[in-house]
């Protein structure tokens, strides 16, 4: 997947629109103008700060369902998706949790939204709401049935979760695009707010070929200059909200930090790039004329 034609960059940063809790929620405030109105403020702030995209998740519904949400959920998301489509130019994307991934790409294609992430699209993960099943086979089959052209974004071991038995990364990372048909892969650490390691990164790349790796947790201006040299893309959340607290509104400062941290790096990788054919071809100058 070629991320300049959605994103218009070849290294897009994602930032996240956490909702207040929906309808049927336990933390449900009985006021959808009050979810818009933060999901449209964070929306403006991301937006201003300069990131590529914008991804859309009901994260503040824990404890969550491991599969199916609610139809208030659905109708809820699909009118913030599209106030917010309509409110910024910026793709967006969306994230139905747990794992509702059929409803997201309900959401996606219905508001022409552009990309979902999926939390379990291959394999088995043991997680707090139990064993979540990839059903990979149902949204490809759901995406061609609805005539849809959204691009699906799937985690690779997936944050706050365990894999049954010991899979190998690069095993995972290969199956979630050769057969579960992924069109991006994203690596995150064990938890919200835990960075993969760069280690991991390069291993998932590696594997993942002409597929984009996105890093799916834990980044932050501090850290986003080593993770993306072997990374595609980012998606942000926690280091963008006021004070780094996760509850908090997103802070359009710490959104232009981050930005300008990631341009930076991306120029400096470039830059060296550029440099090291003039310092290899040297030797073999050398080596041709004493020939």
């Amino acid at each position: 997947m070629d991320l300049t034609q959605i994103f218009k960059t070849k290294h897009p940063v994602i930032g996240v629109v956490h909702l207040l809790p929906l309808p049927t929620s336990p933390r449900w405030g009985n006021s959808l103008k009050a979810v818009i109105a933060r999901a449209e403020q964070e929306a403006t702030a991301l937006a201003s700060g300069g990131v590529d995209g914008l991804i859309v998740e009901n994260f503040f519904d824990a404890p969550f369902t491991k599969d199916s949400v609610d139809p208030a959920v659905v109708s809820a998301m699909s009118l913030v998706v599209q106030r917010l489509m309509n409110l910024v130019t910026l793709p967006i994307g969306v994230n139905v949790l747990r794992n509702d991934a059929r409803s997201a790409m309900a959401i996606a294609t219905c508001t022409r939204a552009h990309f979902i992430r999926v939390n379990v699209l291959t394999g088995v993960m043991a997680t707090d709401q139990g064993l979540i099943e990839g059903r990979a086979h149902e949204l490809l089959r759901y995406r061609r049935e609805l005539g849809s052209e959204v691009k699906i974004f799937a985690d690779v071991l997936v944050k706050h979760a365990r894999p049954l038995g010991s899979p190998n990364l690069t095993t995972a990372v290969q199956e979630t695009i050769e057969r579960g048909l992924a069109d991006a892969v994203i690596l995150s650490g064990w938890a919200t707010g835990s960075p993969p390691s760069l280690e991991d990164l390069e291993l998932a790349s590696a594997a993942a070929g002409d597929t984009p790796v996105f890093i799916g947790s834990g980044a932050s201006w501090e850290n986003i200059p080593r993770l993306i040299q072997a990374a595609d893309g980012v998606i942000v959340s926690s280091s963008l909200k006021r004070h780094g607290q996760i509850e908090q509104p997103i802070d359009p400062i710490r959104v232009s930090q981050f930005v300008e941290a990631m341009q930076r790096s991306l120029s400096e990788k470039a830059e060296k790039a550029a440099n090291l054919p003039t310092q290899s071809a040297a030797p073999e100058r050398l080596a041709a004329r004493e020939g």
